[in-house]
């Protein structure tokens, strides 16, 4: 069929008009975005639709020194079309999140967790509803046992499960992401549900892998897209969607674990995190603007399940790489443990006291993994006047935690393994301040205190018994690769685990 003269010359007319319409969008998108870099900090010029993508390649915790020595310690970057002001450099995220706590202190936009929780729970929200349910799930971890002992003895008992499960290894090669993730859940499962399960039950294999490769998608580039790109991504096809799927499976076994412990609660004997948060509801039925919903019980629950199990269970990993990358440092662990604590009983948390050196790896290892390396985003609550600079109300603010854990103000040598960042002339412990890894000020991890807990125990628990090797001893290590292995796709490797008996 042949077009008529009439028919081509109309649809030019459509082409033009569609080409023209473009171009004024374009024109349109590159005025607003000049026009709002020049109320924000100086940073690099930002190309229409994808921002500075490309030019910092998904990974702002890289590029950030090259960045930061350009533009100065506060700088502006573009993640899609969404800037961004960055914070780099302890001393500017410090006087940000402590002396300015009020201005940064109210959320970012996470896109990922927004759409997993609905706009409830802790890591989200702001305003009243953050303050209420915070303040309720501090309290309730620190009852429960947050830095006291009975906390303490429910991860030295997950201990001797964690040390019977490499036992049954006999030495052989295996992979500790899998029996380690297991160990730090079931700390979880104690404190939300009052329960553990068996390192083989098939609901709890289901729910760490679901955990893992939550966590998977977020590093790699389909995540960080979707951060950028949320509203479009939201409906278009592709692994994220089978990702969030999952998840709301392990949602929805929180709520019959939810609807179950309504069932047999005993106000005068609460089990766990639920029991509590149940009973202050019950006391709230009546009271206005009452946080203490089903809704914001699911999603805290929810939040803790999911980052209490692998941010914890990445750092006892990347301990147990050190302990082989460094045999003299695995050793010299060892004969602190013998020292202090010997062979017949589990470590406690009041032996990291007598323990400087052990106390000071543990440390270190979480200086230089730098498991969240962006930190989470602040929006700016009011116009602020921050260093010189005009900051906007609504301004999405990125504290680089990875900048304070590597300043060269405040660490002796911040890209290398170190422990003796963390004493001093007399190999005495050193607490730094700069040591933020849970971010600092009033958005501080809640769960900071148990995740520290965890880690010293288990790690000391597991260098009592066994020491660590390599699976070939052919094999190479090298820990900057692995860090940054592991803020792409996450830690994978093997080892063995050879009996230690006693001297």
């Amino acid at each position: 069929m042949r077009l008529s003269h009439e028919d081509l010359l109309n649809m030019d007319v459509l082409t033009l008009s569609f080409c023209s319409l473009l171009l004024f969008y374009f024109i349109i998108t590159v005025w607003r975005i000049q026009k709002t870099r020049l109320r924000l900090p100086p940073g690099p010029t930002p190309l229409p639709f994808i921002g500075n993508l490309l030019q910092v390649s998904f990974a702002l915790y890289r590029f950030y020194p090259k960045l930061t020595k350009q533009y100065g310690p506060i700088f502006t970057v573009w993640l899609g079309p969404r800037p961004v002001v960055v914070l780099s450099g302890y001393a500017v995220i410090k006087e940000a999140l402590v002396n300015y706590s009020h201005q940064f202190g109210a959320r970012g936009s996470l896109p990922v967790t927004q759409r997993l929780t609905e706009g409830y729970g802790i890591v989200t929200t702001n305003g009243e509803r953050w303050q209420q349910v915070r303040r309720f799930s501090v309290t309730t971890l620190r009852n429960f046992g947050m830095g006291k002992r009975s906390m303490e003895e429910r991860v030295q008992e997950e201990s001797r499960y964690l040390i019977k499960a490499i036992e049954d290894t006999g030495g052989e090669v295996f992979n500790p992401s899998t029996i380690l993730g297991r160990a730090v859940n079931n700390v979880i499962n104690l404190v939300m549900f009052g329960r553990r399960w068996g390192y083989e039950d098939e609901t709890f294999l289901k729910f760490v892998s679901v955990i893992n490769n939550l966590f998977t998608f977020i590093r790699s580039p389909l995540g960080l897209a979707y951060v950028s790109f949320a509203r479009v991504m939201k409906y278009l096809p592709g692994h994220h969607q089978k990702v969030f799927a999952d998840c709301e499976h392990v949602k929805s076994f929180i709520s019959e674990e939810i609807s179950s412990h309504r069932r047999s609660l005993d106000p005068e004997f609460p089990r766990d995190f639920i029991d509590c948060f149940l009973i202050q509801a019950s006391k709230e039925k009546d009271v206005k603007n009452s946080e203490f919903c089903q809704e914001n019980l699911q999603a805290s629950v929810f939040e803790m399940f999911i980052a209490g199990t692998d941010t914890t269970g990445n750092n006892l990993q990347f301990n147990l790489l050190v302990m082989i990358k460094y045999p003299d440092i695995q050793e010299r662990i060892q004969e602190e443990i013998d020292a202090v604590i010997g062979m017949d009983r589990l470590p406690s948390m009041i032996d990291r006291f007598q323990m400087p050196y052990t106390n000071a790896v543990v440390h270190e290892s979480m200086r230089y993994i730098d498991l969240a390396p962006m930190g989470l985003p602040r929006i700016v609550t009011e116009d602020t006047n921050f260093r010189g600079f005009n900051l906007p109300k609504g301004t999405t603010v990125f504290p680089l935690l990875c900048s304070a854990l590597s300043d060269p103000e405040y660490w002796k040598s911040p890209y290398d393994f170190n422990p003796e960042n963390f004493l001093d002339e007399n190999g005495k412990f050193r607490p730094q301040e700069a040591l933020i890894p849970f971010s600092t000020g009033k958005r501080i991890c809640p769960g900071e205190g148990l995740a520290r807990m965890e880690i010293f125990l288990f790690l000391t628990a597991l260098l009592q018994k066994f020491s660590f090797q390599l699976a070939n001893p052919t094999d190479k290590l090298n820990l900057e690769e692995l860090r940054r292995a592991f803020h792409k796709q996450g830690l994978a490797y093997n080892l063995r685990a050879i009996p230690r008996t006693k001297k």
